[in-house]
């Protein structure tokens, strides 16, 4: 029997805070529990009962997501306590990944209707410190912050594979000769274009608000940085490196979710899908070289899909280092225009285990990182030609036809590898 494919109804996310910032006072079962009901908000027809399977992303789970994130949120939401929920740790991918098992929920038939979702509290993430090996020991134990990056870490892992996110990017640059000029342009650009995004209302209908706090857009964002601002900034991980607090993206807290489905399911939810996901795959490369592995992630998800760079007009980055970004895109050899306008990096890092929302504008690649021996995974997604941003709501020019013509869409990540989302639209040429 042949797979059903898997499509994308609706999708949600909060505005990012930042570290210490406007919703650090949340907790993230509160975060997740916001975004499921705001998710359903988008299918009102929509019997929860019906809802086969929620599958969240987290990246931390050391402290207030209690073990299994997923299912406290659906708890916490008031859904169905038959509501099976089930949380996945992919670290930068995590709620990729939930993307993925539940588009494969959907292909195998065992959900008709599935959501995926992420959720990370940097700001909450707790110190941990290991139990002694014997009891009443005299000396002393350090708390471990469990915020970012390797944590009690067996000592039989080689110390090369084991160095800070930052030191493994100044080896990059290193490898790949990317100046720090080009990085703090590069930043800059991103701020730039992310406040653009917001001021021109992109955002709008993307996101949802957090009850108890007042945050409208994302935090992190500096409309008012520039190349020369950023150059100022001091090296974070060498004193004569060029990685710095400006060109590298801040720690962040959210929520998103996805509303993933059958054709078939179409009436129950509602309204028309916005996408399909048609297809997965998975690279890796040495840890201390993981900013490097998306490139053949997107090399592999655009093979597995049949299409070449030349059908990609956008690409979406994680961007957690301008250095590595520009290690991809000159790997890929894209001009930095076909780069998103929305400047989706520096003025927000996507908390880890949270899922980014695939919109209508572009086909677009979209990636992460991680620091663990995993690999990389990428998706993109084209709007139809002459179709605006209000194309994607039912009853505004989106009714397809029984069988919709798709665009092309791939997903990766550096944990898991590719899936690949198509909008509808008409099919691509050459």
């Amino acid at each position: 029997m042949s797979p059903s494919p898997a499509f994308l109804y609706a999708a949600i996310r909060t505005p990012f805070g930042r570290y210490g910032g406007a919703l650090s006072g949340i907790r993230p079962d509160d975060l997740a529990s916001t975004v499921l009901t705001a998710l359903l908000t988008r299918a009102p027809g929509l019997d929860p009962a019906a809802i086969g399977e929620v599958v969240m992303g987290n990246a931390n789970g050391a402290g207030e997501e209690n073990r299994n994130v997923a299912r406290m949120a659906v708890l916490l939401a008031g859904l169905p306590v038959s509501l099976p929920a089930t949380t996945v740790n992919r670290l930068c991918g995590s709620s990729l990944d939930a993307a993925m098992i539940s588009s494969r929920l959907v292909e195998t038939g065992d959900a008709e209707i599935a959501i995926a979702a992420g959720v990370e509290s940097m700001s909450r993430a707790p110190w941990v410190v290991p139990k002694p090996s014997r009891a009443f020991p005299a000396g002393s134990e350090t708390l471990v912050s469990t915020t970012l990056g390797w944590r009690l870490v067996n000592p039989a892992m080689p110390e090369e594979w084991t160095i800070s996110l930052g030191e493994a990017n100044e080896r990059l640059r290193e490898r790949f000769g990317i100046s720090r000029e080009r990085q703090d342009e590069f930043a800059a650009r991103s701020h730039r274009l992310a406040d653009q995004a917001w001021r021109e209302g992109f955002y709008d209908d993307l996101t949802c608000a957090v009850p108890g706090t007042l945050l409208a857009r994302d935090e992190a964002i500096r409309a008012d940085t520039s190349a020369a601002a950023l150059a100022a900034i001091k090296p974070a991980f060498r004193p004569d490196g060029t990685i710095t607090a400006g060109n590298a993206s801040p720690l962040n807290d959210g929520a998103s979710a996805l509303l993933i489905a059958s054709e078939q399911a179409a009436q129950a939810i509602g309204g028309p899908p916005l996408a399909r996901l048609a297809g997965r795959g998975t690279a890796a490369v040495e840890p201390q070289m993981f900013g490097y592995a998306p490139v053949e992630a997107a090399n592999r998800a655009l093979r597995a899909a049949g299409i070449g760079w030349p059908d990609v007009s956008a690409v979406e980055l994680n961007e957690a280092f301008a250095v590595q970004s520009l290690a991809c895109i000159d790997a890929w050899k894209v001009k930095s225009r076909d780069r998103e306008r929305e400047g989706r990096s520096h003025r927000h890092r996507s908390p880890a285990g949270r899922i980014r929302r695939p919109d209508s504008r572009h086909t677009r690649i979209s990636a992460a990182r991680t620091p663990w021996p995993l690999g990389s995974r990428r998706y993109l997604h084209r709007r139809r030609p002459g179709a605006s941003r209000s194309a994607r709501k039912p009853g505004h020019g989106m009714t397809p036809p029984a069988r919709p013509e798709m665009g092309r869409t791939i997903e990766a990540h550096p944990a898991i590898g590719r899936w690949h989302c198509e909008r509808p639209r008409e099919p691509l040429r050459g």
